[in-house]
This record gives structure tokens, C-alpha cells and sequence, in this order.
């Protein structure tokens, strides 16, 4: 019987809580991400990021902001910067739409999620936001205060 590769246990998914919170989310898209041989390891050991991130189009390519990939404890002189601008792969189609629709006055890019996919890539979820104004945030605060009270009412009955 062969033996088959050994897939890591615990699975890499690190949130930006703060984007739902902030933004209306439109449209999604998952892009590939271009890494070092350093930042892989300290993603795969759950130590990256998203707080204060963002994303931004320049000549034709989509690149992330102030993400956060801790430098790796076992590196040498090779090892990384832990906040350098990190470039996302996505197809012309889907960067061409993207930089259409950032244009407008409201609309930005903002990563959502990181995670490792089954083939043991790294891929960002980025989103199309507009900004929520303060009813907004509110309004939101207020939904789900009452959705966490019909669940409790739900469960006493």
C-alpha cells in the first residue's frame, strides 16, 4: 500500500472581521497570491493578518497593502518583510471589471479572507465594497442583535 502525502490537520483561515463590519460587500473574487518561500511557512502555521489591509490596481496588476505575514522563526537572511505589498494573481477579465468599477467614488478592494485551497495554495477572497456610513453600521449592529435573540428565544422553546 503507498502512502499517500500527509495533509495538514488544522486548516488555514484567517478573516478580516473588520470588512463586513465597514464595508457592503458586492462582488467576490478569489485570486491566487504571489509569495516567497518564507511566507508560505508562516501562513501555513496560521501566522498572517488582513487588519488594515487593502487592495489597489496598478498597470494592469491587483496588489495587497499592509498584509501581515509574521517573518518565519527557522529563516535566515532570506527571510522576509512581514508587511511588503504582495501581488494577486486574477485574469485580465476580472481586473479590467475591477478597475472600471474602483473608478467610481465609494468603491474599493478589500481582502476578506486567506486561506489554503486542497492543493495546498495560498488564495485571498477579495471583495468590491462600498462603505457603510454610521446608519448603516448601526442598522447592521441592530440586525444582528435581534437575530441572536430569536435564536435564544428558538432554543428555550
Amino acid at each position: 500500500m503507498a502512502k499517500q502525502g500527509i495533509k495538514s490537520q488544522r486548516r488555514v483561515d484567517i478573516r478580516n472581521k473588520r470588512a463586513t463590519f465597514d464595508y457592503i460587500v458586492l462582488d467576490r473574487y478569489t485570486a491566487g497570491i504571489v509569495l516567497t518561500g518564507t511566507e508560505i511557512k508562516s501562513i501555513r502555521a496560521g501566522k498572517a493578518g488582513l487588519v488594515d489591509t487593502f487592495c489597489y490596481i496598478h498597470n494592469g496588476e491587483v496588489w495587497v497593502k499592509n498584509m501581515y505575514v509574521a517573518e518565519y522563526d527557522r529563516g535566515s537572511y532570506g527571510n522576509h518583510l512581514p508587511r511588503r505589498d504582495r501581488k494577486l494573481l486574477l485574469n485580465r477579465r476580472e481586473i479590467r471589471a475591477l478597475a472600471e468599477a474602483t473608478k467610481a467614488p465609494g468603491f474599493t478592494l478589500v481582502p476578506l479572507r486567506l486561506f489554503i485551497n486542497d492543493d495546498g495554495r495560498a488564495k485571498v477572497d477579495v471583495a468590491l465594497c462600498r462603505g457603510k456610513k454610521e446608519f448603516d453600521k448601526r442598522a447592521s449592529l441592530r440586525e444582528k442583535d435581534d437575530r441572536r435573540e430569536m435564536d435564544r428565544a428558538i432554543k428555550r422553546y
